[in-house]
Order: structure tokens, then sequence, then C-alpha cells
């Protein structure tokens, strides 16, 4: 455990500084690849990191989390790649545990409710879009339809979603709120907007 939170945070911050730079430098160009490619790193960093510790502590709400956030970059980076649009059986088993992550956070949602944790409302929000975004893409994948502008906007829902896990991750660590729930929702809440214009204008 010694080992891993320092690893974990580190990767954390590579993530979140390259994660900035991919948004901010033009899209297509080199910048902006390398960048993309740092964070999914650095997003894979925090999942390998994430796992053992949340199997160490019993911590079922932080193994959930892991799985949510690492299926953003990882199906970020796959619409990014995959211009065909054709899924391999890779992207169908992360489809898979991105809804049944959902589902798990929905499930603990009830526990945590009756428990009288006020997470419960975490949960729900994230369960919810795990489940969305999940099956968002399983419908791109099934349709093969994942191409062109469509293709762009997966890859930026997802990417961007990514994103929002990391800043959510620093919020919670460094900044004292209440109640308790808040600065798990809060990025979702300002960034999901701005992720929803982007999409808009792709498609536009």
């Amino acid at each position: 455990m010694e080992y891993l939170l320092p690893i974990h945070i580190l990767a954390g911050t590579l993530a979140l500084l390259a994660s900035a730079f991919a948004i901010c430098s033009e899209k297509g160009k080199k910048i902006h690849i390398t960048a993309g490619r740092t964070y999914f790193w650095g997003m894979a960093g925090i999942f390998l990191t994430a796992l053992p510790m949340s199997i160490i502590t019993s911590n079922v709400f932080l193994f959930l989390i892991a799985f949510f956030s690492f299926y953003l970059a990882f199906a970020g980076r796959r619409f990014a790649q995959n211009r065909k649009g054709i899924a391999s059986i890779v992207d169908w088993i992360a489809v898979g545990l991105m809804i049944a992550a959902g589902l798990g956070m929905w499930v603990l949602a009830v526990f945590y409710s009756i428990e009288n944790n006020s997470q419960y409302i975490t949960l729900t929000v994230f369960g919810f879009l795990a489940i969305v975004l999940g099956y968002t893409d399983y419908k791109a994948y099934k349709r093969q339809e994942a191409t062109g502008k469509k293709r762009i906007a997966r890859h930026l829902s997802n990417m961007m979603g990514g994103t929002i896990a990391v800043v959510t991750a620093v919020l919670v660590v460094n900044v004292n709120m209440e109640p308790q729930w808040l600065p798990w929702v809060l990025p979702t809440l300002l960034i999901t907007p701005v992720i929803i214009y982007w999409n808009w204008k792709v498609m536009k």
C-alpha cells in the first residue's frame, strides 16, 4: 500500500497535465496525439494501482470507480484508433464491464442509502452515467456507426469523461466540502454541459 499510493498520485498528476495539453492543443496534431497517449497511460497507472488498493482496503466504492474511470480513457482511445467502427472482443468486454460497474454502483447505492451514507448520491449519478455511456458505446459498436463525426464524438465524450474523473479525484483529495457527495458530483455537473456543447459542434 505504501508503494502503490505514490505511484497512484504520480499517475493521476500525469493524466491531469496530459489531459490539459490534449484539450488545449489542435486536434489531430502531434502534440494532441502525444498528450492523449500520455493521458491514457496515466489513467492506466491510476487503474492498476487503484484496483489492488481497493482490494487491500476492502473498498468496493473505489473498486467500482476504478473500472468506471479507466473505461472512459480506454474507450476514448479505442474510438480514436478504430476508424472503421468495428468492435473487437476487447471492446465488447470493456463495454460489458462498464455497464456491470454501473449496475454495481446502483446496488451499492441502495446499501449506502440504508446506512444513511450520503455517498449513495454519488453512486446513483455515476451508476447512471456508466450505464448510459456504456450502452451508447454498445449501440455504436453494434450498428458499426462509430465512423466519421460520430467516432470523433464518442472519442471526445469518453476522453472528457475520464478527465472529469481525474479532476474529481483531485478535488476530493484536496478540497474539504460538505455535503460529502458534493466534490464527487460537482465536476460532472460543471463539465458535462461543455461535453454536450462540443459534441453538438462536432456533429454540426
